[in-house]
Formats: structure tokens, sequence, C-alpha cells
């Protein structure tokens, strides 16, 4: 699927795309007049990145999560790095709070 596709597809936007990419979060091929192709689990991850943004994570504390991303990202259990990247993300929005 093409970006835009992919774009209406997540309900995200193709910089955000382009952004995720950038971030090594999602990759893509390209076609041969250069246009990015994603395949179609790429909007499973997608969604799961602006979930995980969506509750205050940042870009580099969702590289933690990327063995997961490409399914429930709840339903596996969690390693130490992810459970150390949570606590530390919850204290900082306490602190905000």
């Amino acid at each position: 699927m093409r970006i835009g596709e992919l774009a209406e597809a997540t309900g995200t936007t193709p910089r955000a795309l382009r952004h995720y990419e950038q971030a090594g979060l999602i990759t893509s091929e390209r076609a041969e007049n250069g246009y990015r192709l994603y395949d179609a689990g790429t909007a499973v991850r997608v969604r799961n990145v602006r979930r995980l943004l969506d509750v205050g994570l940042t870009l580099d504390d969702v590289r933690v999560f990327l063995p997961c991303l490409d399914g429930d990202v709840t339903a596996g259990p969690a390693s130490d790095e992810a459970l150390r990247v949570a606590a530390g993300r919850l204290a900082v929005l306490d602190a905000r709070i």
C-alpha cells in the first residue's frame, strides 16, 4: 500500500509516517517511481505506535516495544526494559500533574 493509503487506514498523516520511518519504527520498500510501499501489516504497527504515543511515551520510548509492535502490545509479557521505560515516563507525567 502507498503512504496515502496507509495514512488513511491508520488515521494518521503521511508526514507522521515518514517521521516514524525516519525514527526506525516502520519500514517501506521503494517502487520504481520512488513511491514508498508498505506491507499491509504495517498498519497494525502504526496503530500500536500511535497508542503508545497517545499514552505519553516518546518515539525513543516506543523503540523499546519494537519486538511486540506487530501484534497485540498488551498481550505479551512485558520486558524489564519496557517496564523501566513505562515507569520512568509515568514518573515524568506524575511530576507534570
